[in-house]
């Protein structure tokens, strides 16, 4: 029998607490305590055992917040963050080490002057977390800032506020508070934290608050990274297969009830498919849920009454037609699964971010269409997916900008801890994930050392100038280009002896096979 887990009453920080908490961080910073391997990689190891210690308290508290599987939350939050940590452990001392900069950076005349880039942590950063993944998406942008030496103020979401209080438990018991702190409370927190001064801002939610986030770090040229949402499109051609695509499609939209801003927002499919593929989701919602979808114990809920509202009204508000799902209870915040058959990009189904477990089917014509209508919804989403032959599929992603793509299934490509992950344009700017967590909070900076021997190498740049020894110089440091002034590559000797030589170790590797 489980043993029942207590989670305190969510309880918002103190607005006159808050800038002495950013204070702490930044004085903490300048120590220089966390610019040393052994600081971050200890703390890294005590935020695995941590997670690990406080699993029972994240899996209650997101059951209480999500309604969320033990399953799911195991899968992409807790799982998820230790494997993050001890990625980092291994590769940290390779990404912090100082890269040497060689030819052809470099250029053999400057070689003796021992360029480098030394890897440096960017100061003291502020992270801003959704509730729609609390836990993992709070404390993935920590790991890569304690990975690159900074010092965090954490900003969990008001609207899971038992996780909230579980990070902040977790943080404070685990970790050292001078250098890293949880801040907790809703708008008034938020503005109290942006007024303060911070190296970087790390936000992940929606664009509108992204934009205003953004509008107040300009103020004080803060430099942000945004990890946003989007309308992600799918494509399906007549070269896809169907009960498959239908299947990955559809777990990407039951996945925390499809509050996942990579899942996508709407199908693009040769309308002489529709029939088939609509069947092809009935049965895969079948298959997932045998005893309805709101019986299964697998399926989470809508954060919250006003986003269930959010969801439900474009459901209310569409013009098409239900094919799947359509179900909604008020009480329990619960969506059904639904696929929506619409034929206008202005339906309520199209026009916005469902960030829920509905998504609209778009019959087109051709694959020129469905690339048309796609640019023409959201010209850079999230995500995109692709079901056709390869290509097809190399074609849409030719075709179409967007953060992340995946052939073949759904979001996959935001799956994996190791891989960067990122938005463009309206979806986001900045990657991380993997080394770019690490990235993420670190500045490349470019060293040179220059030897006192060296004084009559480098005598050319004081004035009085001469020009023969700039002639001279630049004899030795300047390359001559291989084409012409209307940009045609100029074929010389050296390209005819270099491809009649190639030629020639092809024939005789030939020859010995």
């Amino acid at each position: 029998m489980a043993t029942k887990v207590s989670i305190p009453e969510f309880e918002a920080t103190a607005i006159d607490a808050i800038p002495q908490i950013a204070n702490t961080a930044r004085g903490a910073f300048r120590t220089h305590k966390t610019k040393k391997l052994q600081w971050r990689q200890m703390q890294l190891r005590k935020l695995y055992w941590a997670l690990d210690d406080y699993q029972p308290q994240i899996l209650a508290a997101l059951k209480q917040d999500l309604h969320r599987s033990d399953f799911e939350s195991l899968l992409t939050e807790v799982e998820w963050l230790k494997k993050d940590c001890l990625f980092m452990l291994e590769h940290l001392e390779k990404y912090a080490k100082d890269e040497k900069l060689r030819s052809p950076d470099v250029p053999f005349t400057y070689s003796f002057m021992n360029f480098r880039i030394r890897k440096e942590p960017l100061g003291t950063v502020l992270i801003i977390g959704p509730y729609n993944f609390p836990v993992q998406l709070l404390l993935a942008p920590m790991i890569g800032a304690i990975a690159a030496g900074c010092t965090a103020v954490l900003k969990p979401s008001e609207l899971t506020p038992a996780c909230a209080m579980v990070v902040k438990d977790l943080v404070e018991k685990r970790l050292d508070n001078t250098a890293i702190s949880v801040v907790n409370g809703g708008i008034p927190e938020t503005n109290a934290l942006m007024n303060e001064k911070w190296d970087k801002i790390f936000f992940t939610g929606s664009a509108a608050v992204g934009t205003i986030i953004t509008k107040k770090a300009a103020e004080t040229l803060t430099p942000v990274v945004l990890e946003l949402g989007g309308k992600n499109p799918a494509f399906i051609t007549k070269n896809a297969n169907l009960p498959l695509a239908a299947k990955r499609l559809l777990w990407g939209k039951t996945l925390n009830s499809g509050q996942v801003c990579m899942s996508q927002n709407y199908v693009l499919i040769d309308k002489d498919l529709v029939p088939t593929f609509i069947e092809c989701l009935k049965q895969a919602y079948k298959d997932m849920f045998p005893n309805g979808a709101k019986a299964s114990p697998d399926l989470a809920r809508i954060v919250n009454q006003r986003h269930f509202q959010r969801v439900k009204k474009m459901l209310d508000d569409t013009k098409g037609k239900i094919v799947m799902g359509g179900a909604v209870d008020e009480s329990e915040n619960y969506i059904e699964p639904t696929a929506v058959l619409v034929d206008s990009v202005h339906d309520s189904m199209m026009e916005e971010e469902s960030f829920g477990p509905i998504f609209s089917i778009y019959p087109v014509n051709s694959l020129d269409e469905a690339l048309n209508v796609a640019n023409l919804v959201h010209r850079t989403p999230l995500s995109l997916f692709s079901f056709g032959s390869k290509a097809e599929n190399q074609r849409v992603l030719n075709e179409m900008t967007s953060g992340g793509a995946t052939l073949n299934d759904a979001y996959f490509h935001g799956s994996i801890n190791t891989v960067p992950f990122g938005g463009v344009g309206d979806s986001g700017w900045g990657a991380y994930h993997g080394k770019a967590s690490f990235d993420c909070f670190t500045h490349f900076r470019t060293i040179s050392e220059t030897p006192l021997w060296a004084e009559k190498l480098i005598a050319v740049r004081y004035i009085p100038y001469d020009l023969s020894k700039l002639k001279l110089l630049n004899r030795f440091t300047s390359k001559k280009p291989n084409f012409d002034r209307n940009g045609k590559v100029v074929k010389g000797f050296g390209y005819w002896a270099s491809l009649v030589c190639g030629l020639g170790g092809k024939s005789a590797k030939g020859d010995d096979e």
